[in-house]
């Protein structure tokens, strides 16, 4: 069952996550880590939206976690199902915001990092978190040892690398500072 607190984490948290994705990240092209990473890739070459591409990529990776931990499943999968909404409901606002609000690529990847990183950390910190690439960082950190915030940061690595082949170098560059500054909001949610 849902508490309050734990339903308050996930919506401020899919909140975040749309805000640092639609008005951050997407006007520059700039990619993150993780499925958010590949579903902004897939949207980014074929238009597709960028929640309903979270949600279809995350699918594999929630039928491994059924056979380990049902508990964290499901309130991943709500933190999922909501988050893949907030996400694909807000993409009209960042014509709105990018009207009024004017950043530099540099800025707006390193703010766009924070706030995702501050989003998905709040989750995490309640148990919760937006399914994919999190949901395996969150079992990965219990197996080994290291802060949830450290191995979200490492699989995002391997995710802008990859995509550093369908992007060009700038991108590339901005994209590592929004995976460093989402890693260290991150970690900084979750510390105990």
């Amino acid at each position: 069952m849902l508490s309050v607190r734990k339903i308050a984490a996930i919506i401020f948290g899919s909140l975040m996550i749309s805000i640092g994705i639609n008005f951050f990240l997407m006007p520059f092209k700039v990619l993150d880590g993780g499925v958010i990473g590949l579903a902004l890739i897939i949207n980014y070459l074929f238009g597709v939206q960028v929640g309903l591409v979270m949600f279809l990529c995350s699918i594999p990776i929630f039928v491994v976690a059924w056979l380990y931990d049902p508990t964290i499943l499901y309130n991943s999968l709500v933190g999922l199902m909501v988050s893949s909404l907030f996400i694909d409901l807000m993409v009209p606002f960042h014509f709105y915001f990018m009207y009024y609000i004017e950043l530099s690529p540099f800025s707006s990847a390193a703010l766009g990092g924070f706030i995702v990183g501050t989003g998905i950390g709040v989750m995490l910190r309640y148990e919760t978190s937006t399914g994919g690439t999190d949901l395996l960082a969150q079992h990965l950190s219990k197996t080994v040892s290291v802060n949830v915030g450290i191995v979200i940061f490492i699989i995002d690595g391997i995710i802008i690398s990859l995509g550093g082949l369908l992007i060009s170098a700038e991108t590339f560059l901005l994209s590592i500072i929004t995976i460093t500054a989402g890693g260290m909001a991150t970690s900084l949610c979750t510390l105990k």
